[in-house]
C-alpha cells in the first residue's frame, strides 16, 4: 500500500514525535508499505523516510525544483519526482496515496492534509476507503479536532465528513484503520486518476 505521510521539516519540542515517526517508518518498511512524502531529509520528514529505508522499504519523494536548488532533499530515496511547484507536488502525493497520515508538523502539513480532507468531502477522491488520519501524538491535534467538531456543529462541515477524519493515537490504530482501507473501489480518485 502507498501511504502518503505529511509531516514537519523540524522535529518539534516533544521527543515523542520523532520516536513515533521512526516507529511508523520502521513498521511501513517491514510490512512492505511504500512511503510517499515531500522528499526532505530533515526533521520529521527525515526521521520517517530514513526509518522506512533502513527497514528495507521503498520511498517516493516528491519535491519542487526550488528545494533541490536549496539542497533540502533526501539523496537516498528509492524514487524522486521533481515538480514545477508545490501545487503539482501536492497533486502527485494525493494521486499516489492509498491512505494519508499527518504526523505533527506546521502550516505546510496542515495545508496538505486539509486539501485531502476537502477533496474527500467533495467526493473528488471517490473512495472513502482511502483513509485520512491525523496522528494525534501526545494531543498534538486536539485543538484541530475540536475545531473540526465546531465546524460540524455550525454546519460548515458535515458530521459524516468529520467522521472521515480519523484520529489515530498509536501504531495499532493506524494498522486497524488500514485493514479497512481499499475494500471498495467504486468511483475511486475521480480528480487524480492513476
Amino acid at each position: 500500500m502507498n501511504i502518503t505521510v505529511y509531516c514537519g521539516a523540524h522535529c518539534g519540542k516533544d521527543p515523542e514525535f520523532g520516536k513515533r515517526a521512526r516507529e511508523l517508518g520502521t513498521w511501513m518498511g517491514e510490512h512492505g508499505h511504500r512511503l510517499v512524502y515531500g522528499a526532505g531529509d530533515v526533521g520529521m520528514m527525515g526521521i520517517v523516510s530514513n526509518a522506512v529505508l533502513e527497514a528495507g522499504g521503498e520511498v517516493l519523494g516528491v519535491t519542487p525544483d526550488f528545494f533541490i536548488l536549496a539542497e533540502e532533499i533526501h539523496e537516498s530515496l528509492t524514487e524522486l519526482r521533481v515538480t514545477a511547484d508545490l501545487t503539482e507536488r501536492r497533486a502527485i502525493m494525493i494521486e499516489e496515496g492509498d491512505a494519508f497520515i499527518a504526523l505533527p508538523g506546521g502550516t505546510g502539513t496542515l495545508d496538505e492534509i486539509s486539501e485531502v480532507m476537502s477533496l474527500t468531502r467533495l467526493g473528488l477522491l471517490g473512495d472513502s476507503k482511502r483513509p485520512v488520519m491525523l496522528y494525534n501524538i501526545n494531543g498534538y491535534y486536539d485543538h484541530l479536532f475540536r475545531f473540526l467538531d465546531r465546524m460540524a456543529e455550525e454546519e460548515f462541515f458535515g458530521h459524516s465528513d468529520r467522521d472521515n477524519v480519523i484520529e489515530v493515537k498509536c501504531l495499532g490504530d493506524i494498522e486497524k484503520t488500514l485493514l479497512t482501507a481499499g475494500q471498495s473501489d467504486t468511483g475511486r480518485n475521480r480528480l487524480y486518476s492513476r
